[in-house]
């Protein structure tokens, strides 16, 4: 527990640099383009346009396929969940990379290296919001409106925050140690898009069939972050009625955390000797 309270203090401590990092690292991504930074906003814009013309519009003229689900059109129901996996995807493979690719850089500064996956999640973060400032707009004219459970929302995106650094931490360790673990995970990581309940409704369609098959699915922390998301915004249950799932999400989360807190900790003064 020790490691642990020291990661997140370091956390707390150079929040301030980690911003900063997290900017420049978005300009410096962009800054050999015309339009700069303002392509990490056209970026998600354009992605959910296309999805929309896709899914939204020739689909449903074409009648290859259902136009909605429930009640929700198909487009809103499937952007709940595509949102958070545009953010989820691109960090898993920039927070698991992030101590491999800065190590150099910060090495000989006073900046804590567990803050990397941070500064991944963070530069990940200023597009994810633009994606959901433009969702809930899509939601105002769609005639979905506020309610209370919107308030949800709040609970949830702690949950991805807070899972995905337990998760990049983890990573960011093992891809120091042994690099085909990168490889590993970017297959992984494009399997996970078909196992998630980002692009079809898992639940209704397993859950009948093969409810043993939807438990399995269900045991990924994943399902439980995107699946909240979308009973945030378009109506569901609660967390905190199904407290089973959601003890099971913070154990593992908090196990996650442990474990790479401490494999951090052990390893992080021989770093440079593995690159």
């Amino acid at each position: 527990m020790n490691a642990l309270a020291r990661i997140l203090k370091e956390q707390v401590t150079s929040f301030p640099l980690i911003l900063r990092l997290a900017a420049y690292e978005t300009k410096s991504k962009y800054q050999m383009n015309y339009l700069g930074v303002l392509w990490q906003f056209l970026n998600p814009l354009i992605q959910m346009l296309a999805y929309w013309f896709v899914f939204g519009m020739g689909i449903k003229k074409s009648g290859g396929m259902a136009t909605g689900v429930g009640e929700v059109p198909f487009i809103i129901w499937m952007l709940a969940g595509l949102i958070p996996w545009f953010f989820i995807s691109p960090t898993i493979l920039d927070g698991s990379n992030s101590i491999y690719k800065r190590i150099n850089m910060v090495a000989k500064m006073n900046f804590p290296i567990s803050s990397l996956p941070s500064v991944a999640i963070v530069a990940n973060m200023f597009s994810y919001f633009v994606m959901m400032v433009a969702y809930i707009i899509v939601l105002l004219a769609s005639g979905i409106y506020p309610s209370m459970q919107w308030l949800e929302y709040i609970y949830y995106l702690i949950c991805m925050i807070v899972f995905m650094f337990a998760f990049s931490l983890f990573n960011s360790t093992i891809s120091v140690l042994v690099r085909d673990y990168q490889f590993l995970l970017q297959s992984i990581t494009r399997l996970l898009f078909f196992l998630l309940p980002v692009f079809w409704d898992i639940a209704t369609q397993l859950g009948d069939k093969h409810p043993v098959l939807l438990t399995l699915v269900k045991l990924n922390p994943l399902f439980y972050i995107i699946d909240g998301f979308r009973n945030s915004f378009l109506g569901g249950s609660w967390f905190f009625e199904d407290a089973a799932y959601m003890l099971y999400f913070w154990s593992i989360t908090l196990l996650l955390l442990t474990v790479g807190s401490v494999l951090h900790m052990k390893f992080r003064d021989r770093f440079v000797d593995f690159l």
